[in-house]
């Protein structure tokens, strides 16, 4: 929700102003997400003041508080928000993933007890991250700006002048990060573009016979079906269902009364779980890869404002948060464009590699194709040879390092 704010309702905290009026700061962060805020957080850890940090976003904390999303996160990623003191008050780990293919033989199970960790990821909700991230900034004293919407980036050799609707006055940073992806079909194109054809249906839905502390990945002719182990209030068997469909079928799906949605569930991921007994209203949203490793001098994108990948393996917020740690430790021996060159080359390897994966997961394994049962082998290789089962486990903990 985009809100064109005035002086008189945004909050500015910590702002030192320049002689022309407008504020300025080493870092301006366009989007308060988690991404957004981490990266706030993490430069003021290593260094650099609060008061020279600002974050801008079109959504009240409040407002982002509220939204019930729910996401996966690895183990890197904990590791992260540990470190700057933000991890989300309610979180259900993940300890197995069961990885299969509807209809054809073969399947892959990476259990944490191989890697010696308590978890292979969490669940949580994104209104509990951004709460976590937020009382953290505001302790910190991270100057934040919201609502308050962009209306213009525009580049000097010198600085950048952020422009913001309304009559707040505009921002000047020696830095502008944009972590404000939003929608893959409400964003601009990029050089890797990718529309799938597909559409997630997501909900919380229930089990009659779960088994605690794991995740499921199950691919369907149509697209992933991810099902996410999530306790809420101390309930059983809950879990967070994103079901990738076709545009026509998602909607027919979530147009369904509950009782016929959770059938067709049922036949689609199969009894491991017994039957699905409760589900709350759907949502659906449009699927794409939409990624541009391209930043200026003085600009640069994280996260999902640098890549926005389908959601089979969970790897989005993941990779942006690998972002946010590399960029922080280098803006913050100094702000400047050096230090942008060399983050673009130093996460190179670890965007591609990730894109490359879920691109490549979500095309082939959502096909009539005979080489679906050549895949269902393949899971079974996985399983059965300890170094790729490892090799899956590393990437999905902590990316490409």
């Amino acid at each position: 929700m985009s809100t064109t704010p005035n002086s008189s309702n945004v909050s500015n905290t910590g702002t030192r102003h320049a002689a022309s009026g407008s504020p300025e700061y080493d870092v301006a962060i366009c989007g308060a997400g988690p991404a957004g805020m981490a990266l706030a957080l993490l430069l003021h850890q290593r260094g650099m003041a609060a008061r020279r940090i600002v974050l801008i976003d079109a959504r009240s904390l409040a407002q982002a508080s509220d939204d019930p999303r729910s996401l996966a996160l690895a183990w890197g990623s904990r590791q992260i928000l540990d470190a700057i003191h933000a991890w989300p008050a309610v979180a259900t780990p993940i300890e197995q993933i069961h990885v299969s293919r509807r209809g054809q033989f073969g399947r892959s199970l990476i259990d944490r007890s191989e890697h010696g960790l308590p978890a292979l990821g969490y669940v949580t909700r994104y209104g509990d991250i951004v709460t976590a991230l937020g009382a953290a900034c505001l302790q910190a004293g991270i100057s934040m700006l919201r609502p308050a919407r962009v209306e213009n980036i525009d580049e000097q050799a010198d600085h950048v002048r952020v422009v913001l609707a309304g009559d707040v006055p505009a921002v000047r940073a020696a830095i502008v990060v944009q972590a404000e992806g939003g929608l893959f079909s409400d964003q601009a194109s990029r050089s890797q573009r990718r529309d799938y054809q597909q559409s997630a249906v997501i909900a919380q839905v229930r089990a009659e016979r779960p088994i605690a502390a794991r995740a499921y990945e199950r691919f369907t002719e149509q697209g992933p079906l991810a099902l996410l182990p999530q306790d809420q209030g101390g309930a059983e068997g809950e879990y967070s269902l994103v079901w990738c469909l076709r545009p026509d079928e998602a909607a027919r799906v979530q147009a369904l009364d509950d009782a016929s949605f959770l059938t067709e569930l049922g036949a689609a991921f199969g009894t491991r779980l017994g039957r699905f007994v409760h589900a709350t209203p759907r949502l659906a949203f449009p699927l794409g890869l939409n990624a541009d490793p391209h930043s200026t001098a003085r600009t640069v994108a994280i996260g999902n404002a640098a890549q926005t990948l389908h959601p089979v393996a969970g790897q989005g917020l993941n990779l942006g948060l690998r972002d946010v740690a590399v960029l922080a430790k280098l803006l913050a021996q100094s702000a400047d464009p050096a230090h942008l060159a060399q983050f673009t080359a130093l996460r190179k390897q670890d965007r591609q590699t990730t894109v490359r994966i879920t691109d490549t997961m979500a095309r082939i394994f959502a096909s009539t194709s005979p080489l679906q049962s050549l895949l269902g082998l393949t899971l079974t290789a996985i399983d059965l040879v300890p170094p790729a089962r490892n090799m899956l486990a590393e990437l999905l903990m902590y990316g490409r390092r």
